[in-house]
């Protein structure tokens, strides 16, 4: 199974990575998908409208969400994950920094590991390293509970980037293939609105330095708030916006809320940029 998803990302096409939240508390859409009937009837219709891999996630990681234990997570998580891949042959990616729903989540099915810690929890690192599945390593300043408290740094995309290179340093010297690692500069995880807009303008800076593709999560996030005064239900035409230059600038995945729309538009950009060729 995690030679599928290889294939997904070894494609000259960006992936699109659909958001299966089964929580009651995400910023977006919290509440939405938390039974397994919901959470199945959603991934049926990401995987109809494109979607490359569905992230499912038991834990919110919004600006102050609190903690749950790893009983709640596994309790949130596993159903779903075994209800897909009994219905669907489809790369589901575990998003979750506890070691324990990693193994888990990887025995039950899921083929790819989203980690906004970057593995730096407790046995995070051996653990991943023992499932020989793709790994995403995000950078985030401080938790989710105190992350946007003042955040600051000297030169974001410089150390952001020396962040995600040693991590991915970490990793190849555990014994991970570079090849398996991917990196994510963490939008909006402990970062101003011109943190974020630097970040999002230096994908190529970020991976020349980690020397890892790139994953891009800005979907519905709140510097479109804070550029456009949206609300969180009417954020879809700058996410995608965001997501097609995320891809223009040399992103390999976007993880996004809105599938079909920004498939679309991924595809015909990388259509006309491909006719140049």
């Amino acid at each position: 199974m995690a030679e599928g998803i290889r294939g997904v990302l070894r494609r000259e096409q960006a992936a699109v990575m659909g958001i299966l939240n089964v929580t009651p508390d995400s910023f977006s859409d919290g509440g939405e998908f938390n039974s397994v009937d919901s959470a199945r009837k959603q991934a049926r219709q990401m995987l109809k409208e494109g979607a490359d891999i569905i992230d499912i996630g038991g834990e919110s990681t919004r600006p102050g969400a609190q903690e749950v234990s790893l009983q709640q997570e596994l309790d949130r998580v596993m159903p779903v994950i075994e209800a897909l891949t009994s219905d669907f042959d489809l790369p589901i990616s575990i998003d979750t920094y506890k070691p324990q729903v990693m193994t888990e989540a990887v025995a039950a099915g899921a083929t790819m590991i989203n980690d906004i810690n970057g593995l730096r929890a407790e046995s995070a690192l051996s653990s991943a390293a023992k499932l020989n599945v793709p790994i995403c390593l995000m950078h985030m300043l401080g938790s989710p509970k105190t992350m946007q408290q003042q955040p600051e740094y000297q030169n974001v995309v410089e150390e952001v980037g020396s962040f995600l290179a040693s991590r991915v340093a970490e990793c190849v010297e555990a014994g991970i293939a570079k090849t398996d690692l991917f990196v994510d500069p963490g939008i909006g995880f402990g970062k101003t609105l011109n943190h974020n807009l630097s970040l999002l303008n230096a994908v190529s800076d970020l991976k020349h330095h980690s020397g890892c593709e790139v994953l891009i999560g800005v979907s519905r996030k709140s510097l479109i708030q804070k550029l456009l005064g949206r609300a969180s239900g009417d954020r879809m035409p700058a996410s995608i916006g965001l997501a097609v230059q995320a891809v223009i600038n040399g992103a390999k995945i976007v993880r996004v809320h809105d599938v079909k729309p920004t498939v679309d538009a991924i595809r015909v950009v990388e259509a006309v940029d491909k006719s140049h060729v």
